[in-house]
């Protein structure tokens, strides 16, 4: 079947991350397909850049084993309705972006049928849960690697990955300012700045909260000019970080922040934060950091049980970089004096702060390669072929 002069791209994204990338790569496509038309599962700026909404972002936006578990009636029945009416429509390509439990299923049935399917960002199946490189195999066309070690580990499984770099390095600045960051926010212009991240859902916020005040009260203990900055990434999350800072932050220094997460990570001295996306934003921002976490026990449990975890370091920047770069520590070995004491050896102009900014540099200019355009071209390739 011959794709219209126009084609009609579909994009399924998860998450607020997914529609940040689905934004950029459909504005890249409608730059080398004008006329081309979008449709999917959208967030605000997949909209914001001509994405007809099939369903909203946050039907996909879950966490944990647990939870998934309890809504998987309602998302098998709105796969069943994209399945249908994406063979409906029968796009040039369909594109999956992240949320690889709910995608990857529906481009093994969409491809079945025919249709060219594309996946952005690959699924972490070097880290967790490896067996689902089999389903992978059957469901995509072609992967598009945010990262530059996945092609060869997916080569080895007779997949093709394209390295297309990630759009975040492009967007941020290789050498950011931390005064201008500050004077933006109306933070101090000197003194030293924690910030405190402990995730953008709730379920992380009302685990990691309460640890990260305590730590912070330790801090202020042994360092009484510390100022602490926490972003809310947005107003339900404020709400779960208000009550815990009105509940356990008496006596602390605390300045909140709606939204913005990114300038508070280019005006603070050190990172406390949640493992996740964000820590590869602290990286790009090149502030030191601590990453901790803590599943709920029984997602840990399960994990562990299952032996789901394949990686011996979680956080991105460690997995960039190939080591141990920053500290990580993680459920059990989260424990208050430990974090304390990594964050004020990072407030320090030591080694350990040194050693992690060089490598930051190392790594952003790895990852800058003009994303959206290259994952564009990639996209572009199926069409031509199949044309």
């Amino acid at each position: 079947m011959a794709p219209a002069a126009a084609p009609l791209f579909v994009i399924v994204a998860g998450e607020e991350s997914g529609d940040a990338l689905a934004a950029g790569l459909i504005k890249a496509l409608a730059a080398r397909w004008p006329g081309a038309r979008f449709a999917g599962v959208t967030g605000p700026r997949m909209r914001a850049a001509g994405c007809e909404s099939m369903a909203d972002v946050e039907a996909l936006s879950l966490f944990g084993i647990s939870e998934i578990i309890g809504q998987i009636p309602r998302l098998l029945r709105l796969r069943r309705h994209l399945h249908h009416e994406i063979r409906r429509r029968a796009p040039a390509v369909f594109i999956g972006v992240d949320a690889p439990a709910f995608n990857t299923r529906l481009e093994i049935n969409l491809r079945r049928a025919g249709i060219r399917t594309v996946h952005y960002v690959c699924p972490t199946v070097w880290a967790w849960r490896e067996g689902r490189v089999r389903h992978i195999r059957r469901a995509v066309d072609r992967l598009l690697a945010i990262f530059p070690f996945e092609p060869a580990y997916f080569a080895r499984h007779g997949i093709e990955a394209r390295f297309v770099g990630h759009p975040l390095a492009d967007a941020l600045p290789v050498h950011p300012d931390a005064d201008t960051a500050r004077a933006a926010l109306d933070l101090p212009a000197a003194g030293p700045l924690v910030g405190l991240l402990p995730g953008s859902r709730g379920a992380e916020v009302r685990r990691l909260m309460p640890r990260l005040l305590a730590t912070a009260r330790w801090l202020t203990a042994r360092r009484p000019d510390l100022v602490f900055v926490v972003p809310a990434a947005n107003p339900r999350m404020r709400a779960l970080i208000d009550a815990v800072v009105a509940d356990a932050g008496d006596g602390l220094s605390i300045v909140m922040v709606d939204g913005r997460a990114r300038e508070v990570m280019r005006a603070v001295d050190v990172l406390l934060l949640a493992s996740g996306t964000a820590t590869l934003e602290g990286l790009l921002a090149k502030t030191p950091m601590v990453v901790t976490y803590e599943l709920s026990q029984a997602n840990y449990w399960l994990a562990r049980g299952l032996d789901l975890i394949k990686t011996d370091v979680v956080s991105m920047p460690n997995l960039l970089a190939g080591y141990r770069l920053v500290p990580e520590l993680l459920q059990h070995d989260a424990n208050i004096a430990a974090l304390g004491a990594w964050v004020l050896r990072l407030l320090a102009d030591s080694p350990a702060r040194q050693r992690q900014i060089e490598a930051f540099d190392a790594i952003h200019e790895t990852l800058a390669r003009d994303a959206d355009a290259r994952a564009a071209e990639a996209v572009s390739e199926l069409v031509d072929d199949s044309a």
